[in-house]
Protein backbone atom coordinates (compact mmCIF):
# COMPACT_ATOMS: atom_id res chain seq x y z
CA UNK A 1 0.00 0.00 0.00
CA UNK A 2 1.23 3.12 -1.15
CA UNK A 3 1.92 6.10 1.72
CA UNK A 4 1.32 9.67 1.15
CA UNK A 5 1.28 13.15 3.58
CA UNK A 6 -1.79 14.72 2.34
CA UNK A 7 -4.74 12.99 0.07
CA UNK A 8 -7.18 15.87 -1.52
CA UNK A 9 -10.28 14.57 -2.83
CA UNK A 10 -11.87 16.83 -5.27
CA UNK A 11 -10.66 18.88 -8.16
CA UNK A 12 -13.16 22.07 -7.95
CA UNK A 13 -11.21 25.38 -6.68
CA UNK A 14 -11.37 24.49 -2.81
CA UNK A 15 -9.71 21.20 -3.91
CA UNK A 16 -7.08 22.20 -6.20
CA UNK A 17 -6.86 25.92 -4.52
CA UNK A 18 -5.39 23.69 -0.63
CA UNK A 19 -3.42 21.20 -2.80
CA UNK A 20 -1.16 24.61 -4.58
CA UNK A 21 -1.73 26.15 -1.27
CA UNK A 22 -0.26 23.11 1.02
CA UNK A 23 2.39 22.57 -1.56
CA UNK A 24 3.79 25.86 -1.77
CA UNK A 25 4.06 25.60 1.91
CA UNK A 26 5.07 22.38 2.60
CA UNK A 27 7.09 21.54 -0.65
CA UNK A 28 8.59 18.52 1.08
CA UNK A 29 5.07 16.73 1.42
CA UNK A 30 3.53 14.25 -1.01
CA UNK A 31 0.42 15.51 -2.06
CA UNK A 32 -2.19 13.80 -4.56
CA UNK A 33 -5.35 15.33 -5.62
CA UNK A 34 -8.05 12.65 -6.71
CA UNK A 35 -10.65 13.69 -8.95
CA UNK A 36 -13.78 11.56 -10.14
CA UNK A 37 -14.16 13.06 -13.42
CA UNK A 38 -11.98 13.81 -16.34
CA UNK A 39 -11.98 17.28 -16.02
CA UNK A 40 -10.54 19.89 -13.29
CA UNK A 41 -13.24 22.33 -11.70
CA UNK A 42 -15.96 21.06 -10.32
CA UNK A 43 -19.18 23.43 -11.02
CA UNK A 44 -16.86 25.59 -13.12
CA UNK A 45 -17.33 24.18 -16.64
CA UNK A 46 -15.78 27.06 -19.33
CA UNK A 47 -16.40 25.61 -22.91
CA UNK A 48 -16.13 27.25 -26.76
CA UNK A 49 -18.84 26.70 -28.94
CA UNK A 50 -18.32 25.21 -32.66
CA UNK A 51 -17.70 27.50 -35.01
CA UNK A 52 -17.42 30.97 -32.53
CA UNK A 53 -13.67 31.39 -31.80
CA UNK A 54 -14.79 35.14 -29.52
CA UNK A 55 -17.06 33.36 -26.86
CA UNK A 56 -16.49 31.15 -23.86
CA UNK A 57 -20.07 29.73 -22.61
CA UNK A 58 -20.25 29.32 -19.06
CA UNK A 59 -22.15 25.60 -18.00
CA UNK A 60 -21.78 26.16 -14.87
CA UNK A 61 -20.20 29.30 -12.73
CA UNK A 62 -19.94 32.62 -14.22
CA UNK A 63 -19.35 35.78 -12.79
CA UNK A 64 -17.93 37.09 -9.43
CA UNK A 65 -19.12 40.25 -7.03
CA UNK A 66 -15.43 41.66 -6.47
CA UNK A 67 -16.65 44.37 -4.27
CA UNK A 68 -17.86 41.96 -1.64
CA UNK A 69 -15.89 38.64 -2.31
CA UNK A 70 -12.06 40.12 -1.28
CA UNK A 71 -10.83 36.33 -1.63
CA UNK A 72 -11.64 35.50 -5.35
CA UNK A 73 -10.36 38.97 -6.27
CA UNK A 74 -7.21 38.73 -4.04
CA UNK A 75 -6.42 34.95 -5.43
CA UNK A 76 -7.19 36.33 -9.09
CA UNK A 77 -4.37 39.11 -8.47
CA UNK A 78 -2.22 36.72 -7.34
CA UNK A 79 -2.59 33.84 -9.99
CA UNK A 80 -1.80 36.54 -12.53
CA UNK A 81 1.29 37.66 -10.70
CA UNK A 82 2.78 33.88 -10.88
CA UNK A 83 1.61 33.26 -14.58
CA UNK A 84 2.94 34.55 -18.24
CA UNK A 85 1.35 36.98 -19.43
CA UNK A 86 -0.71 35.10 -21.96
CA UNK A 87 -1.78 33.33 -19.35
CA UNK A 88 -3.21 36.01 -17.19
CA UNK A 89 -6.93 35.79 -15.94
CA UNK A 90 -8.94 39.08 -17.04
CA UNK A 91 -12.43 40.48 -16.30
CA UNK A 92 -15.08 42.53 -18.25
CA UNK A 93 -18.16 44.10 -16.75
CA UNK A 94 -21.11 41.71 -16.74
CA UNK A 95 -24.45 43.33 -17.32
CA UNK A 96 -27.37 41.78 -15.68
CA UNK A 97 -30.73 43.76 -15.55
CA UNK A 98 -31.12 47.26 -18.52
CA UNK A 99 -33.79 49.36 -18.67
CA UNK A 100 -34.16 47.95 -21.74
CA UNK A 101 -34.60 44.59 -21.23
CA UNK A 102 -37.53 42.48 -21.02
CA UNK A 103 -39.55 40.73 -18.66
CA UNK A 104 -42.39 39.03 -20.34
CA UNK A 105 -44.88 37.65 -17.06
CA UNK A 106 -48.08 36.44 -16.90
CA UNK A 107 -48.78 36.76 -20.31
CA UNK A 108 -47.34 40.29 -20.54
CA UNK A 109 -44.88 41.73 -22.11
CA UNK A 110 -42.67 44.49 -20.25
CA UNK A 111 -39.53 46.53 -20.07
CA UNK A 112 -37.56 45.99 -16.68
CA UNK A 113 -37.89 50.20 -16.70
CA UNK A 114 -41.72 49.95 -17.03
CA UNK A 115 -41.77 48.51 -12.95
CA UNK A 116 -40.92 51.93 -12.21
CA UNK A 117 -42.21 54.28 -15.06
CA UNK A 118 -45.38 52.10 -16.13
CA UNK A 119 -46.04 50.43 -12.54
CA UNK A 120 -50.24 49.93 -14.10
CA UNK A 121 -48.69 47.91 -16.67
CA UNK A 122 -47.45 45.06 -14.17
CA UNK A 123 -49.61 41.81 -14.09
CA UNK A 124 -49.53 41.36 -10.06
CA UNK A 125 -51.87 42.48 -7.95
CA UNK A 126 -50.03 44.87 -5.41
CA UNK A 127 -49.96 46.90 -2.48
CA UNK A 128 -50.20 50.50 -2.94
CA UNK A 129 -46.72 50.42 -1.22
CA UNK A 130 -45.09 47.90 -3.56
CA UNK A 131 -46.73 49.19 -6.77
CA UNK A 132 -43.70 50.90 -8.68
CA UNK A 133 -40.76 49.12 -7.06
CA UNK A 134 -38.90 46.94 -8.64
CA UNK A 135 -39.03 42.82 -7.86
CA UNK A 136 -35.48 42.89 -6.03
CA UNK A 137 -36.45 46.43 -4.47
CA UNK A 138 -39.57 44.99 -2.86
CA UNK A 139 -37.41 42.53 -1.28
CA UNK A 140 -34.93 44.48 0.41
CA UNK A 141 -37.80 46.66 2.06
CA UNK A 142 -39.07 43.78 3.32
CA UNK A 143 -35.75 42.65 4.52
CA UNK A 144 -35.73 46.06 6.20
CA UNK A 145 -38.76 45.73 7.85
CA UNK A 146 -37.34 42.25 8.69
CA UNK A 147 -33.98 43.51 10.27
CA UNK A 148 -34.25 47.11 10.64
CA UNK A 149 -31.09 48.60 9.97
CA UNK A 150 -29.49 45.74 8.10
CA UNK A 151 -28.86 47.65 4.89
CA UNK A 152 -27.28 50.81 6.68
CA UNK A 153 -24.55 51.95 4.00
CA UNK A 154 -22.34 51.71 6.38
CA UNK A 155 -22.22 47.94 7.76
CA UNK A 156 -20.03 45.25 6.05
CA UNK A 157 -20.96 41.53 4.83
CA UNK A 158 -19.77 40.69 8.46
CA UNK A 159 -21.17 42.92 10.16
CA UNK A 160 -24.67 42.48 8.07
CA UNK A 161 -24.17 38.59 9.32
CA UNK A 162 -24.12 39.21 12.47
CA UNK A 163 -27.11 41.06 12.38
CA UNK A 164 -28.77 38.79 11.02
CA UNK A 165 -27.55 35.53 13.59
CA UNK A 166 -28.41 37.77 16.18
CA UNK A 167 -31.84 39.15 15.08
CA UNK A 168 -35.40 38.23 16.17
CA UNK A 169 -38.52 38.23 14.25
CA UNK A 170 -41.64 38.10 15.64
CA UNK A 171 -40.58 36.79 18.84
CA UNK A 172 -38.29 34.25 17.58
CA UNK A 173 -34.43 33.73 16.54
CA UNK A 174 -34.29 34.64 13.03
CA UNK A 175 -32.45 31.41 12.10
CA UNK A 176 -35.07 29.25 13.93
CA UNK A 177 -37.58 30.90 10.46
CA UNK A 178 -37.63 30.56 6.53
CA UNK A 179 -36.83 32.89 4.58
CA UNK A 180 -40.14 32.58 2.68
CA UNK A 181 -41.55 32.42 6.23
CA UNK A 182 -40.71 35.90 6.95
CA UNK A 183 -41.46 37.57 3.89
CA UNK A 184 -44.81 36.42 3.96
CA UNK A 185 -45.24 38.47 7.14
CA UNK A 186 -44.46 41.59 5.45
CA UNK A 187 -45.50 41.82 1.56
CA UNK A 188 -48.44 40.40 -0.27
CA UNK A 189 -48.50 37.34 -1.60
CA UNK A 190 -48.49 38.60 -5.01
CA UNK A 191 -45.59 40.68 -3.99
CA UNK A 192 -43.67 37.53 -3.08
CA UNK A 193 -44.83 35.32 -6.58
CA UNK A 194 -43.32 39.08 -8.60
CA UNK A 195 -39.96 38.34 -6.35
CA UNK A 196 -40.01 34.79 -7.65
CA UNK A 197 -40.94 34.97 -11.28
CA UNK A 198 -38.90 39.02 -12.29
CA UNK A 199 -36.33 37.74 -10.22
CA UNK A 200 -35.51 35.20 -12.48
CA UNK A 201 -34.73 32.03 -9.45
CA UNK A 202 -36.90 29.82 -7.89
CA UNK A 203 -34.81 28.78 -5.09
CA UNK A 204 -33.65 32.25 -3.82
CA UNK A 205 -36.91 33.21 -2.09
CA UNK A 206 -37.99 29.54 -0.83
CA UNK A 207 -38.10 28.22 2.50
CA UNK A 208 -34.05 28.55 3.83
CA UNK A 209 -32.39 29.60 6.78
CA UNK A 210 -33.65 33.34 6.98
CA UNK A 211 -30.60 34.43 9.28
CA UNK A 212 -28.26 33.24 6.31
CA UNK A 213 -30.63 33.89 3.47
CA UNK A 214 -31.15 37.34 4.37
CA UNK A 215 -27.46 38.62 4.42
CA UNK A 216 -26.75 36.55 1.24
CA UNK A 217 -29.75 38.00 -0.80
CA UNK A 218 -28.10 42.10 0.05
CA UNK A 219 -24.63 40.40 -0.73
CA UNK A 220 -25.90 39.15 -4.46
CA UNK A 221 -28.95 40.99 -5.45
CA UNK A 222 -28.21 44.59 -3.80
CA UNK A 223 -28.69 47.30 -5.07
CA UNK A 224 -25.27 47.93 -6.37
CA UNK A 225 -24.21 44.64 -7.15
CA UNK A 226 -21.68 44.75 -10.26
CA UNK A 227 -20.63 41.43 -11.62
CA UNK A 228 -17.65 40.66 -14.01
CA UNK A 229 -17.50 37.97 -16.06
CA UNK A 230 -14.05 35.99 -17.44
CA UNK A 231 -12.42 36.81 -20.97
CA UNK A 232 -11.16 32.98 -21.56
CA UNK A 233 -13.53 31.33 -18.99
CA UNK A 234 -14.10 31.18 -15.08
CA UNK A 235 -13.01 27.68 -15.30
CA UNK A 236 -9.25 29.20 -15.86
CA UNK A 237 -9.29 30.13 -11.93
CA UNK A 238 -9.25 26.67 -10.98
CA UNK A 239 -7.08 25.43 -14.29
CA UNK A 240 -4.52 27.82 -13.34
CA UNK A 241 -3.81 26.50 -9.85
CA UNK A 242 -4.37 23.09 -10.96
CA UNK A 243 -1.03 23.97 -13.35
CA UNK A 244 1.14 25.97 -10.78
CA UNK A 245 0.21 22.83 -7.69
CA UNK A 246 2.00 20.33 -10.69
CA UNK A 247 4.75 22.75 -11.43
CA UNK A 248 5.47 22.73 -7.66
CA UNK A 249 5.95 18.52 -7.86
CA UNK A 250 2.01 18.13 -6.45
CA UNK A 251 0.07 15.37 -8.26
CA UNK A 252 -3.55 15.27 -9.68
CA UNK A 253 -5.07 11.79 -10.78
CA UNK A 254 -8.51 12.86 -13.52
CA UNK A 255 -10.87 9.65 -13.35
CA UNK A 256 -10.14 8.26 -10.07
CA UNK A 257 -13.31 8.06 -7.61
CA UNK A 258 -12.59 7.38 -4.57
CA UNK A 259 -14.97 4.17 -3.25
CA UNK A 260 -14.32 4.68 0.26
CA UNK A 261 -12.62 5.28 3.37
CA UNK A 262 -11.59 4.43 6.92
CA UNK A 263 -9.14 5.40 9.63
CA UNK A 264 -6.80 2.32 10.16
CA UNK A 265 -5.80 3.89 13.48
CA UNK A 266 -2.78 5.84 12.66
CA UNK A 267 -3.62 6.56 8.89
CA UNK A 268 -6.02 6.79 6.33
CA UNK A 269 -7.18 4.39 4.11
CA UNK A 270 -8.07 5.26 0.54
CA UNK A 271 -10.41 2.81 -1.42
CA UNK A 272 -9.34 3.41 -5.08
CA UNK A 273 -10.06 1.34 -8.24
CA UNK A 274 -7.38 -1.48 -8.13
CA UNK A 275 -5.40 -0.32 -5.28
CA UNK A 276 -5.54 1.44 -2.14
CA UNK A 277 -3.24 4.08 -0.59
CA UNK A 278 -2.95 5.57 2.76
CA UNK A 279 -2.86 9.05 3.79
CA UNK A 280 -1.83 11.09 6.97
CA UNK A 281 -4.24 13.58 6.31
CA UNK A 282 -7.42 13.33 4.06
CA UNK A 283 -9.01 16.53 2.65
CA UNK A 284 -12.71 16.47 1.21
CA UNK A 285 -13.56 19.01 -1.32
CA UNK A 286 -16.45 17.93 -2.09
CA UNK A 287 -20.54 18.92 -2.04
CA UNK A 288 -23.21 17.66 0.23
CA UNK A 289 -24.11 15.16 -2.24
CA UNK A 290 -20.72 13.98 -2.56
CA UNK A 291 -20.40 13.48 1.26
CA UNK A 292 -23.67 11.77 1.02
CA UNK A 293 -22.54 9.26 -1.97
CA UNK A 294 -19.32 8.47 -0.18
CA UNK A 295 -20.42 8.11 3.44
CA UNK A 296 -21.72 3.69 3.33
CA UNK A 297 -18.57 2.48 2.47
CA UNK A 298 -16.75 5.56 4.88
CA UNK A 299 -17.27 5.20 8.52
CA UNK A 300 -16.05 8.42 9.46
CA UNK A 301 -18.45 10.53 7.40
CA UNK A 302 -21.46 8.11 8.98
CA UNK A 303 -20.61 9.85 12.57
CA UNK A 304 -21.34 13.16 10.63
CA UNK A 305 -24.50 12.55 9.38
CA UNK A 306 -26.12 15.87 10.77
CA UNK A 307 -23.64 17.75 10.17
CA UNK A 308 -23.76 17.06 6.63
CA UNK A 309 -27.13 17.48 6.36
CA UNK A 310 -27.33 20.85 7.08
CA UNK A 311 -27.42 22.21 3.85
CA UNK A 312 -29.64 21.40 1.03
CA UNK A 313 -28.43 20.99 -2.59
CA UNK A 314 -29.97 23.18 -5.07
CA UNK A 315 -30.20 22.31 -8.53
CA UNK A 316 -29.10 24.52 -11.18
CA UNK A 317 -29.36 23.76 -15.11
CA UNK A 318 -27.90 26.07 -18.07
CA UNK A 319 -28.20 25.50 -21.70
CA UNK A 320 -26.80 27.21 -24.13
CA UNK A 321 -27.48 27.87 -28.02
CA UNK A 322 -25.61 29.17 -30.77
CA UNK A 323 -26.88 30.89 -33.86
CA UNK A 324 -25.83 32.28 -37.09
CA UNK A 325 -26.25 36.09 -36.24
CA UNK A 326 -27.91 38.33 -33.19
CA UNK A 327 -31.52 37.74 -34.00
CA UNK A 328 -33.28 39.11 -30.48
CA UNK A 329 -31.61 42.56 -31.47
CA UNK A 330 -34.70 42.81 -33.26
CA UNK A 331 -36.86 42.25 -29.91
CA UNK A 332 -36.04 46.40 -29.26
CA UNK A 333 -37.99 48.83 -28.99
CA UNK A 334 -38.24 52.77 -30.14
CA UNK A 335 -37.74 55.21 -27.24
CA UNK A 336 -39.54 58.23 -26.87
CA UNK A 337 -36.92 60.24 -28.57
CA UNK A 338 -37.60 58.05 -31.44
CA UNK A 339 -33.89 56.22 -31.16
CA UNK A 340 -34.42 52.20 -31.98
CA UNK A 341 -33.28 50.38 -28.79
CA UNK A 342 -31.73 47.02 -29.49
CA UNK A 343 -31.65 44.15 -26.99
CA UNK A 344 -28.44 43.14 -27.05
CA UNK A 345 -26.85 42.50 -23.55
CA UNK A 346 -28.12 41.28 -20.06
CA UNK A 347 -31.19 39.18 -19.29
CA UNK A 348 -34.92 38.20 -20.16
CA UNK A 349 -36.91 37.07 -17.43
CA UNK A 350 -40.33 34.97 -17.72
CA UNK A 351 -42.22 32.84 -15.62
CA UNK A 352 -42.20 30.18 -18.50
CA UNK A 353 -39.96 27.58 -17.73
CA UNK A 354 -36.60 29.49 -19.53
CA UNK A 355 -36.51 31.78 -16.89
CA UNK A 356 -33.76 33.80 -17.65
CA UNK A 357 -32.29 34.41 -20.65
CA UNK A 358 -28.45 35.53 -20.75
CA UNK A 359 -27.37 37.74 -24.37
CA UNK A 360 -24.20 36.14 -24.16
CA UNK A 361 -21.32 38.62 -24.78
CA UNK A 362 -17.63 38.17 -26.96
CA UNK A 363 -15.22 36.96 -24.61
CA UNK A 364 -13.65 40.68 -24.35
CA UNK A 365 -17.36 41.85 -22.81
CA UNK A 366 -18.60 43.68 -25.37
CA UNK A 367 -22.44 42.60 -26.92
CA UNK A 368 -22.49 40.82 -29.50
CA UNK A 369 -24.28 43.14 -32.92
CA UNK A 370 -23.72 40.83 -35.77
CA UNK A 371 -21.91 37.28 -36.95
CA UNK A 372 -21.86 34.28 -35.39
CA UNK A 373 -23.97 34.68 -31.57
CA UNK A 374 -24.95 32.88 -28.56
CA UNK A 375 -27.52 32.69 -25.74
CA UNK A 376 -27.69 30.97 -22.54
CA UNK A 377 -31.08 30.37 -23.76
CA UNK A 378 -31.95 29.25 -20.06
CA UNK A 379 -30.64 29.40 -16.87
CA UNK A 380 -32.74 27.12 -14.55
CA UNK A 381 -33.38 26.43 -11.07
CA UNK A 382 -35.15 24.69 -8.40
CA UNK A 383 -38.15 22.76 -8.61
CA UNK A 384 -38.55 24.52 -12.34
CA UNK A 385 -35.61 22.42 -13.39
CA UNK A 386 -38.22 19.21 -13.59
CA UNK A 387 -39.88 20.85 -16.87
CA UNK A 388 -36.44 19.11 -18.49
CA UNK A 389 -36.52 16.38 -17.26
CA UNK A 390 -38.97 14.68 -20.00
CA UNK A 391 -36.57 16.02 -22.67
CA UNK A 392 -33.33 14.85 -21.67
CA UNK A 393 -31.59 11.31 -20.27
CA UNK A 394 -32.91 10.33 -16.99
CA UNK A 395 -31.03 11.57 -13.89
CA UNK A 396 -28.71 9.25 -12.03
CA UNK A 397 -27.56 7.01 -14.89
CA UNK A 398 -24.55 8.51 -15.94
CA UNK A 399 -22.43 8.87 -12.80
CA UNK A 400 -23.42 4.96 -11.33
CA UNK A 401 -21.99 4.57 -15.08
CA UNK A 402 -18.82 6.28 -14.49
CA UNK A 403 -19.52 9.16 -16.16
CA UNK A 404 -21.28 12.59 -16.87
CA UNK A 405 -25.23 12.75 -18.02
CA UNK A 406 -24.85 14.69 -20.37
CA UNK A 407 -22.49 13.31 -22.27
CA UNK A 408 -24.55 9.93 -22.35
CA UNK A 409 -25.89 11.80 -25.40
CA UNK A 410 -22.85 13.15 -26.70
CA UNK A 411 -23.40 12.97 -30.84
CA UNK A 412 -19.82 13.52 -31.22
CA UNK A 413 -16.89 10.51 -31.24
CA UNK A 414 -13.24 11.80 -32.28
CA UNK A 415 -10.08 12.51 -30.67
CA UNK A 416 -10.20 15.25 -28.35
CA UNK A 417 -6.72 16.71 -29.88
CA UNK A 418 -8.77 17.00 -33.51
CA UNK A 419 -10.97 19.60 -32.16
CA UNK A 420 -11.17 22.80 -29.62
CA UNK A 421 -15.17 22.22 -28.63
CA UNK A 422 -14.75 19.06 -28.25
CA UNK A 423 -15.93 19.90 -24.63
CA UNK A 424 -19.23 21.84 -26.14
CA UNK A 425 -20.03 18.58 -27.60
CA UNK A 426 -19.74 16.20 -24.61
CA UNK A 427 -22.34 18.13 -23.15
CA UNK A 428 -24.70 18.45 -26.09
CA UNK A 429 -28.55 18.79 -25.46
CA UNK A 430 -30.66 16.77 -26.93
CA UNK A 431 -32.66 17.63 -30.11
CA UNK A 432 -36.71 17.76 -27.87
CA UNK A 433 -34.58 20.07 -25.18
CA UNK A 434 -33.86 22.45 -28.31
CA UNK A 435 -36.51 22.24 -30.33
CA UNK A 436 -38.93 23.15 -26.91
CA UNK A 437 -36.30 26.31 -25.48
CA UNK A 438 -36.53 27.47 -28.76
CA UNK A 439 -40.38 27.60 -28.96
CA UNK A 440 -39.93 29.59 -25.77
CA UNK A 441 -37.49 31.68 -27.01
CA UNK A 442 -40.18 33.00 -29.79
CA UNK A 443 -42.83 33.48 -27.12
CA UNK A 444 -40.54 35.78 -24.55
CA UNK A 445 -39.57 37.90 -27.44
CA UNK A 446 -42.37 38.26 -28.98
CA UNK A 447 -41.72 36.57 -32.49
CA UNK A 448 -43.82 33.72 -34.42
CA UNK A 449 -40.33 31.56 -34.72
CA UNK A 450 -36.78 31.81 -33.95
CA UNK A 451 -33.60 31.26 -36.53
CA UNK A 452 -32.22 27.63 -36.70
CA UNK A 453 -30.20 26.84 -33.56
CA UNK A 454 -26.77 25.55 -34.75
CA UNK A 455 -25.56 24.10 -31.98
CA UNK A 456 -26.66 23.45 -28.54
CA UNK A 457 -24.94 22.37 -25.11
CA UNK A 458 -26.58 22.11 -21.43
CA UNK A 459 -25.26 21.48 -17.89
CA UNK A 460 -27.81 20.34 -15.22
CA UNK A 461 -25.73 20.12 -11.57
CA UNK A 462 -28.39 18.52 -10.04
CA UNK A 463 -27.35 15.42 -11.09
CA UNK A 464 -24.37 13.18 -9.31
CA UNK A 465 -22.11 13.51 -8.29
CA UNK A 466 -22.92 17.40 -7.07
CA UNK A 467 -26.57 17.31 -6.62
CA UNK A 468 -26.89 21.09 -7.00
CA UNK A 469 -25.27 24.01 -8.24
CA UNK A 470 -25.50 25.66 -4.63
CA UNK A 471 -26.13 24.85 -1.38
CA UNK A 472 -28.57 26.49 1.49
CA UNK A 473 -28.34 26.16 4.97
CA UNK A 474 -31.44 24.15 6.77
CA UNK A 475 -33.98 26.34 8.81
CA UNK A 476 -32.86 26.13 12.26
CA UNK A 477 -28.94 25.80 11.86
CA UNK A 478 -26.92 27.69 13.35
CA UNK A 479 -24.06 28.16 10.48
CA UNK A 480 -21.68 29.62 12.26
CA UNK A 481 -21.35 27.04 14.29
CA UNK A 482 -21.63 24.20 12.23
CA UNK A 483 -18.94 25.42 9.42
CA UNK A 484 -16.33 25.14 12.26
CA UNK A 485 -17.03 21.91 13.39
CA UNK A 486 -17.21 20.52 9.57
CA UNK A 487 -14.08 21.60 8.53
CA UNK A 488 -12.64 19.25 11.26
CA UNK A 489 -15.35 17.56 12.59
CA UNK A 490 -13.25 15.05 14.89
CA UNK A 491 -10.34 16.63 17.05
CA UNK A 492 -8.17 12.94 16.95
CA UNK A 493 -8.36 12.85 13.06
CA UNK A 494 -6.53 15.02 10.33
CA UNK A 495 -9.70 14.53 8.42
CA UNK A 496 -11.03 18.07 6.94
CA UNK A 497 -13.72 19.27 5.18
CA UNK A 498 -14.58 21.89 2.58
CA UNK A 499 -16.27 23.79 -0.28
CA UNK A 500 -19.20 26.17 -0.79
CA UNK A 501 -21.97 24.43 0.86
CA UNK A 502 -20.50 24.97 4.48
CA UNK A 503 -19.48 28.84 3.57
CA UNK A 504 -20.97 32.01 4.51
CA UNK A 505 -21.10 32.29 0.30
CA UNK A 506 -22.58 29.41 -0.51
CA UNK A 507 -23.27 29.49 -4.28
CA UNK A 508 -20.54 31.52 -4.93
CA UNK A 509 -16.10 30.41 -5.82
CA UNK A 510 -15.82 33.14 -2.38
CA UNK A 511 -17.55 30.40 -0.38
CA UNK A 512 -14.94 27.45 -1.41
CA UNK A 513 -12.37 29.69 -0.84
CA UNK A 514 -13.60 30.48 2.47
CA UNK A 515 -13.60 26.92 3.47
CA UNK A 516 -10.29 26.17 2.09
CA UNK A 517 -8.70 28.39 4.23
CA UNK A 518 -10.18 27.16 7.30
CA UNK A 519 -8.85 24.10 6.39
CA UNK A 520 -5.42 25.58 5.94
CA UNK A 521 -5.40 27.38 9.55
CA UNK A 522 -5.23 23.78 10.65
CA UNK A 523 -2.30 23.08 8.96
CA UNK A 524 -0.53 26.45 10.41
CA UNK A 525 -0.86 28.44 7.06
Amino acid sequence: MDAIDIAIVGGGVSGVYSAWRLKRAYPEKKIILFEGSDRIGGRLLSVRPPDIDNMVAELGGMRILRAVQPLIAQLIDELNRALLPEQKIELYDFPVDEPQNIAYLRGIYLRLSDFTTQPDKVPYHLSFLERGETAGGIIINAIKQIVPGITDPGLNECQRRQMAQEANFAGRPLWQQGFWNVLIRVISGEAYELGVDAGGYNSTLTNWNAADAIPWYLSDFGISSKYQGFKKGFQEVPKSLAELFQKDGGEIRLSTKIDGFDWNGSMFELNLPGEMIAANSLILAMPCRSLEILAPTSPPLQKIQELIASVTPRPLFKLFTTYTNPWWRAAGYTAADGKFVPVESGRTVTDLPVRQTYYWPKEDGSPATDGPSMLMASYDDGTNIGFWDGLRPRRGQAWQAGQEIAKVCNPFRGDRQERDDQEWYNYSAPQPMVEEVARQLATIHGLNHTPEVKNAAFRDWGDDPFGGGWNSWNIGVQSWEVKEKIVQPFDELSLYICGEAYSDAQGWVEGALQTADMVLKRFGI
